[in-house]
């Protein structure tokens, strides 16, 4: 896929101020796949944006990141209007198979359980993000300022002014809200004083790219060891994306073999369903954290994606909860700003916070439970565990339930993801 860049130059033009003194109606801070669905998202709502990014290159793209795409989130991109762009250059899965190592019954999802033709998608960050950058190129309410960063952010009661400084030019703008979709370490949620809880993970993960001698056959495997969760997801071109979590150390020492080293280590946690592995390009290793923000809005401020949450990669939720953050978020803002309320006044921030904490609190602590009772030698949960799975594989209605929890078709849907059938 050719690469698409974000304007280089950095020429927002300012609006005429209304009676308020409003340059824009929305600043986005964080020009990524959640900043830019966000901008995306409201391209109808008749609100001016201002979408700023730091970086000309994104640092996951260098890295190769890759993402399940779960049908909810596929929903909100149909809705949006940016989805057929994205559909050609990513893989469907149509199957998930579940197991736990040692132990004999794979539980298996499958299309024919919830009557669709696709259990979900995996892409890799370029896949989505370029053709978002284009989408949003095309919408003319917003505007992009890259590169450029916040250096200062201010609340009134009215308004934020939001200082920002491109080069050696520094312009202060006025907004009604700003949204901070900046990632794990916001800056925009650190000068709010909004604080976090959780904690960091006695894991690692290691993210490579392989391809193996058969076809992975459209399938996502999830497979549990004492070490902890390994993800097998399918992507264009018969390559498989490799998520394989192990403690710190472990982690570090596999990072360090060789090749040749590495693959045998691979295989012996891969399977032989796929024949022989040819490992693809670099291997790179990233530490795990779970996140909760203990407030996503303040008067005039609003967290989506990673700024407001983090989650264990088991399941592949993290990018599909912040897609489900914009969904909501823009829903509330153009329902208050049909009405003519303040989309920056708290009162209307509350409903989104409402919605998406308590929905992402769910999936934090689901992930949470998974990473703990699976990465677990203890002979009580290996039996407890191992039981669940029998039971899931053998009571249809139960593995139905897990299956929406984990693609995300539980829960309140938003308006987006209904407008496309």
């Amino acid at each position: 896929m050719a690469q698409a860049q974000l304007s280089a130059t950095w020429q927002p033009t300012r609006l005429v101020s209304d009676s308020s003194g409003y340059d824009y109606d929305l600043v986005i801070v964080g020009g990524g796949i959640v900043g830019l669905t966000l901008a995306g998202a409201l391209k109808d709502s008749g609100l001016s944006i201002l979408l700023i990014e730091a970086r000309l290159d994104s640092p996951a793209v260098m890295k190769g990141q890759a993402y399940a795409v779960h049908m909810l989130s596929a929903q909100i991109f149909r809705g949006i209007g940016v989805w057929k762009s994205i559909l050609p250059h990513i893989a469907t899965y149509r199957r998930v198979k579940l197991s736990d190592a040692g132990f004999s019954q794979v539980v298996e999802f499958n299309t024919q359980d919830i009557g669709t033709d696709d259990l979900g998608y995996v892409a890799e960050h370029q896949a989505l993000l370029y053709p978002l950058r284009e989408f949003v190129r095309e919408c003319p309410q917003v505007k992009v300022a890259c590169p450029a960063e916040v250096v200062g952010v201010k609340y009134l009661n009215d308004a934020v002014e939001v200082e920002i400084k491109s080069g050696e030019e520094v312009q202060t703008i006025r907004s009604k809200l700003i949204v901070g979709a900046d990632g794990s370490r916001s800056q925009i949620r650190g000068s709010a004083g909004i604080k976090t809880r959780g904690w960091k993970y006695w894991q690692s993960c290691i993210v490579a790219f392989v391809r193996p001698e058969k076809s992975h056959l459209d399938t996502a495997y999830e497979k549990f060891q004492p070490s902890g969760p390994f993800a097998i997801l399918p992507l264009p071109e018969n390559r498989c994306r490799i998520v394989w979590t192990a403690p710190h150390a472990e982690a570090k020492a596999l990072c360090e073999l060789d090749d040749s080293q590495f693959l045998a280590e691979l295989s012996q946690r891969f399977g032989d369903q796929m024949g022989k592995l040819e490992l693809l390009g670099e291997r790179f290793i990233f530490p795990v954290q779970l996140m909760q923000s203990d407030r996503y809005v303040s008067p005039r401020l609003a967290l989506i994606g990673d700024a407001a949450h983090n989650c264990h990669p088991v399941g592949g939720q993290g990018l599909n909860l912040g897609i489900r953050d914009v969904a909501a978020l823009a829903e509330v803002i153009q329902t208050a700003h049909a009405a003519g309320k303040d989309i920056g006044d708290i009162k209307v921030l509350k409903q989104y916070e409402r919605w998406r904490q308590r929905e992402n609190l769910v999936v934090l602590g689901f992930t949470d439970l998974l990473d703990r009772l699976f990465s677990n030698s203890f002979l009580p949960i290996v039996i407890v565990r191992r039981c669940g799975l029998w039971v899931m594989a053998h009571l249809p209605f139960l593995k139905v339930f897990m299956l929406k929890l984990m693609i995300g078709l539980l829960g309140r849907k938003p308006s987006l993801a209904k407008k496309v059938s």
